[in-house]
């Protein structure tokens, strides 16, 4: 059994980009954990998507030995972090099985708005936080001004900051001493009952659902049974171990220690991250230990298959992917333009596009997107409160009493110069002023209240454009508040689509209806009579369009004789055009209806 005293539990956190990836590269290297031949540029990213787009999208675990300088050899467990605002609870969950962390700041960009944040969760996890200075081989690096920064931001001493290059490999020696000197051992008693904290899962074809877990008390063993505190379901366990960083087989795995389970869990939903594992004899069970909170979606969008008949693969692909992402969610619906389909909830537009394109590669799905939404709710008239997901889901508004829409506090950090740009952005979408911090002479966080409705379409897009890729935001939300909203129904030839209507503010709903209208002037195709596309808030017509008539040429066999003859051809005709409007119904094809959605809210 391995000494407690020599283990440590550790995860690094940092602003995307800054170098944690490659940093967990060389602590593997150094600790002759990954052999030379095996290893390979971010190692932990194996994910094509997270090489592909250079980012962490899941959190991983990795066990590692190393010979200090102490001559003692300790066990050091580290549970990689995405650092993307979107994957924010995935942070949370890895932060919540270590007892510290390792802040990584990039020296030559300095402290950005994901570092903050996430310096702030590993406070609130009372973590020890060691700060590190990345990136010291490139020329413009400013170790003494970042150091200065970090205290002013963070409010954490950084004089003993230890400059590194994970790149050349410099200094990372070092940051290996500091985990063993100045981060606590894990407490917990392995002679105890088994509290053990699921962090992550996967799901294996042959083996099932593959749990990871952070032991805090107790030990636990092969062919022991154990008890999921949360869906109260049993299993046995078939294998224990660690991951170095590939599975490899342990007798036991014991207070203190990191490592995964496998026991013929077959239904997905019998695992749910944050759970507690325990024994399943009653003298053995212990209670469940402080839980994670639960992430609330806060976008959502449809996904429906291209073919009907692959409704029922796309839910046991959504299905496993929440297993391994459980802040993301869904639900089945139906759309009268895409049939079945589900509407799904996710934590932002990064982590949106990312389940979208895990499904069209992982799983081989073929998808059909609808725009994403934000969550609102409605106060009616007899006090309840209800939570609206999609217009569809308004009451009569008869009912309605108020809008309530969701507000975010976004932080932006940019060059002070910038300062102006950033102000424009945010008061164009009817942003609120907060307050300026200034962290050393060039660098400002900007803070703002923002309705969410209004940065999550292209916000980020604007942002990096009017700083020149300086800029970059955080946002969390505040709550909700009463806001002048409207529903914007969308007719077309006199009937309304319902799944084409919106939700806005009373301001922009002309010009975002207009919009609208305009693409689908573009793709409904011509019928024989004219089609009139509208756009209306309650009774009254704000915005028209009309898709002209294909017409005969009556005429053209008419080379010349008395103009009352052409006259009652022309007559006739329409006579014939107005009997079709009233007979002829218009379909919308449904590439017309998905170039809608995504580009509703474009130029």
């Amino acid at each position: 059994m391995t000494d407690t005293s020599l283990i440590r539990n550790f995860s690094i956190i940092a602003h995307v980009d800054h170098g944690k990836s490659t940093l967990a590269d060389r602590l593997l290297e150094l600790t002759g954990t990954v052999q030379k031949r095996q290893m390979k540029e971010q190692l932990l990213d194996d994910m094509e998507l997270e090489r592909e787009r250079g980012i962490t999208i899941k959190a991983r675990a990795v066990a590692m030995t190393y010979k200090a300088a102490d001559g003692k050899t300790y066990h050091l467990n580290l549970i990689d972090t995405p650092g993307h605002v979107d994957f924010n609870y995935e942070v949370l969950k890895s932060l919540q099985a270590c007892e510290g962390a390792l802040l990584l700041v990039d020296a030559s960009q300095g402290v950005e708005a994901q570092t903050v944040v996430n310096a702030h969760l590993a406070e609130q996890a009372k973590l020890t936080v060691i700060p590190i200075l990345n990136k010291m081989d490139l020329p413009h690096a400013r170790p003494e001004q970042v150091a200065r920064e970090i205290e002013d931001a963070i409010c954490i001493p950084a004089d003993d900051a230890i400059p590194v290059s994970a790149k050349t490999g410099l200094n990372v020696e070092k940051v290996l001493e500091a985990i063993v000197r100045d981060m606590p051992p894990p407490s917990g008693d392995p002679a105890g009952k088994l509290q053990a904290l699921i962090f992550d899962a996967v799901y294996n074809d042959y083996r099932g659902v593959v749990i990871y877990v952070r032991v805090f008390h107790g030990t636990v063993k092969k062919t022991e049974f154990i008890r999921m505190m949360g869906t109260m379901t049993h299993y046995e366990v078939m294998e224990v171990g660690k991951l170095k960083p590939d599975m490899q087989a342990v007798d036991e795995l014991h207070a203190g220690e990191v490592g995964y389970i496998v026991a013929n869990i077959k239904k997905l939903q019998d695992v749910v991250i944050g759970d507690t594992v325990t024994h399943a004899d009653e003298k053995l069970r212990a209670t469940p230990l402080p839980g994670f909170r639960k992430p609330k979606p806060m976008v959502f969008c449809g996904f429906y298959p291209t073919v009907p008949s692959e409704f029922e693969n796309l839910r046991k692909a959504l299905e496993k992917l929440r297993l391994n992402d459980s802040s993301f969610t869904f639900e089945p619906e139906t759309s009268d333009a895409l049939g079945f389909g589900f509407r799904c909830g996710f934590l932002g537009l990064l982590h949106m596009e990312v389940i979208q394109q895990r499904l069209e590669r992982e799983e081989d799905m073929d998808l059909v997107q609808t725009a994403p939404t934000v969550r609102y709710r409605i106060k009616q008239h007899n006090g309840e409160e209800k939570e609206i997901r999609s217009p569809s889901e308004l009451p009569d508004p008869s009912v309605i009493l108020e809008y309530l829409e969701p507000i975010t506090r976004v932080n932006v950090v940019v060059p002070a110069e910038y300062i102006g740009a950033v102000m424009k952005i945010c008061t164009d979408r009817r942003g609120q002023y907060v307050k300026t911090d200034y962290y050393g002479r060039e660098r400002v966080m900007i803070g703002f209240r923002i309705p969410f409705g209004e940065i999550i379409f292209d916000f980020h897009d604007h942002l990096k454009s009017a700083t020149r890729g300086y800029g970059t935001m955080d946002y969390e939300l505040e709550g909700f508040e009463a806001s002048d909203l409207v529903k914007v129904r969308i007719l077309v030839a006199g009937d309304e689509v319902d799944a084409l209507s919106f939700l806005t503010h009373k301001d922009q709903a002309e010009t975002r209806g207009r919009r609208i209208l305009k693409q689908l002037r573009k793709e409904i195709p011509r019928h024989q009579f004219e089609v009139a596309l509208q756009a209306a808030i309650g009774g009254k017509i704000v915005a028209r369009e009309s898709i002209s008539a294909m017409r005969k040429d009556v005429l053209a066999k008419c080379y010349g004789g008395d103009i009352s003859r052409k006259r009652k051809l022309l007559e006739k005709q329409k006579e014939g055009k107005k009997r079709m409007r009233q007979v002829g119904a218009v379909e919308i094809p449904q590439k017309a209806f998905l170039s809608v959605l995504r580009s509703g809210d474009e130029d």
